[in-house]
């Protein structure tokens, strides 16, 4: 958000901080606490949110930037989940591809709402108008989850570059057919039905 250069720095500084806060503070976290895990991916998401924030304010250039974040930790045969914006995280289980995460859009509210159908929302004008992001207020409201992480679970994370290009069946067959080659796959595919926007994916498989 902010334009290409805001978005960029507003990106780059978010997953960066939010990495870094994860790694200084791990150790000190009961990692058999879920509430204590949910915490520190919590606290890593505002820490991030507050450096954007600042450095939005401190430069014009920079006004009004922010971004999505996404973080998946896993521990033993849990997912630590924090999500903010309108970027996902699904989870492949069997032969099911589920979105584990809620899009803080306008759209969003409006299917929640009962406004309008999901269907719908995929074609509305206003679908990647953002109710949140991080770096756009001085305090950000992050969701906090934690999810199963069974051998063979496949959990996706990806910006809605690829959401808005793929269908979700799609993403599941490519994700399933190699895992190997599946980010490059994606990447092309969503470029091939037009790739207006950028594209960033990852995909985490648990064996």
């Amino acid at each position: 958000m902010g334009g290409y250069t805001g978005g960029e720095v507003a990106s780059k500084l978010a997953t960066e901080a939010a990495a870094k806060y994860i790694k200084n503070n791990i150790e000190k976290t009961d990692h058999t606490n879920p509430e204590d895990m949910k915490k520190l991916i919590r606290d890593a998401i505002e820490y991030a949110n507050m450096l954007v924030y600042d450095k939005a304010k401190s430069e014009e250039a920079l006004d009004k930037m922010g971004t999505t974040l996404e973080i998946c930790l896993v521990y033993e045969n849990k997912a630590y989940i924090g999500h903010i914006g309108d970027s996902r995280i699904y989870r492949i289980r069997k032969d099911i591809i589920r979105k584990i995460t809620t899009d803080h859009s306008y759209v969003q509210k409006l299917v929640k709402d009962g406004t309008i159908t999901k269907e719908e929302a995929e074609e509305h004008p206003k679908k990647n108008m953002l109710m949140k992001a991080l770096g756009c207020e001085a305090y950000a409201e992050p969701d906090v989850m934690v999810k199963g992480f069974l051998k063979e679970d496949t959990f996706l994370i990806c910006s809605d570059g690829l959401t808005n290009m793929v269908s979700e069946e799609e993403i599941k067959q490519i994700v399933q057919k190699d895992i190997r080659v599946a980010p490059a796959e994606l990447v092309k595919k969503a470029n091939d039905n037009g790739g207006y926007d950028n594209i960033t994916l990852i995909i985490i498989k648990k064996f």
